[in-house]
């Protein structure tokens, strides 16, 4: 049996923390011989670091960290993969999208020739925008990691502890820990597994969300805006090229009054417009070298709480029918 370090970043979970905790304290002992569950609270502004706190004074096996403010999901991530204490990570969320339960496939599912595993839902957990935001989102991450694998990440993943080396050079607010690890492997698979809707509260991505984050994925890790810039101008200087040649044929044959003002406004427009966008792009390419410049951190931990007991593998007693689930004990929406 393998040993496993389970990261949650952890915003807003008062309600659904306790239960996720209680049923990850069931599965892992199954499956691993020594293992821990490190939460990372996101300087969430509810009682979540109070629960947490709770949790890992309660349970040898869990770890408690706080953010000194929220700093994002994947900086949070970061911050919880650098404590991981094991060879094998587990990142999941703390909403109980991620059942605890599945946590087995994908351990199963980390072959040896494998160093990362996402895991893949049988359907879509959230309404139909949403699910079409992520998947656009997706598709532009496949370049990094091939078209097979590319869509189909996901944070339920399971990976090889060596690939946190790979985040050893990120600084910054701006943080994708699938981008870092696909500059470290591309020994990627996908386990199918079921997810289940989250029985409380609304997720915190939303449809706005997400096309900034797609933005920040190409202009902070690729540079394809700026190639495309680059072909609009070749784009725009042919079709300017074409019209020249056009007004001096007229021109030389005896053609010599400039006709169609709307259409020449109209070419002027389209000129200007792509000098905006082609200088928007650039400008978001410095703008992010002086964010990088002015120092700001990944993350800062503001407080720990640990058991320091031994951290073996035996189970607590789990009173499992106060676990939520969808359908037992509260509402799904």
């Amino acid at each position: 049996m393998t040993h496993v370090s389970v990261v949650i970043p952890c915003y807003r979970s008062v309600q659904t923390l306790p239960a996720l905790v209680e049923r990850l304290l069931v599965v892992l002992p199954t499956v691993a011989s020594m293992f821990e569950v490190v939460l990372v609270v996101d300087g969430s502004p509810d009682g979540t670091w109070e629960v947490a706190q709770g949790l890992a004074d309660r349970h040898e096996t869990v770890r408690a960290l706080l953010l000194a403010r929220n700093y994002g999901q994947h900086n949070a991530l970061v911050a919880g993969i650098r404590c991981a204490r094991y060879d094998t990570v587990v990142t999941m969320d703390d909403d109980l999208q991620h059942p605890p339960e599945e946590i087995p496939k994908l351990l199963a599912g980390l072959r040896p020739d494998l160093d990362i595993v996402y895991a893949v839902p049988y359907t879509g957990t959230h309404g139909f925008i949403r699910n079409l935001a992520s998947r656009s989102l997706k598709i532009g991450l496949s370049g990094r990691f091939g078209e097979a694998t590319g869509q189909d990440i996901c944070a339920f993943r399971a990976f090889r502890s060596f690939l946190r080396e790979s985040l050893d050079g990120v600084a910054g607010p701006h943080t994708l820990i699938d981008i870092s690890f696909s500059w470290a492997t591309m020994r990627v698979g996908t386990v199918r597994v079921n997810m289940e809707r989250r029985p409380v509260g609304q997720s915190n991505y939303t449809v706005p969300m997400l096309i900034r984050h797609a933005v920040h994925v190409m202009v902070g890790y690729s540079t394809i805006p700026l190639r495309l810039v680059t072909y609009a101008g070749l784009l725009v200087g042919a079709l300017g090229a074409v019209l020249l040649t056009v007004f001096l044929w007229n021109y030389w044959w005896g053609d010599s009054t400039l006709k169609g003002f709307t259409s020449i406004a109209s070419m002027i427009s389209l000129f200007a417009s792509a000098q905006m966008v082609a200088l928007g792009i650039i400008g978001e390419y410095l703008g992010r070298i002086h964010v990088e410049r002015m120092g700001r951190p990944t993350y800062i931990v503001r407080e720990r709480s640990e058991s320091h007991g031994p951290r073996l593998s035996t189970a607590p007693e789990v009173n499992t029918d106060t676990l939520i689930r969808p359908g037992v004990g509260v509402h799904e929406r």
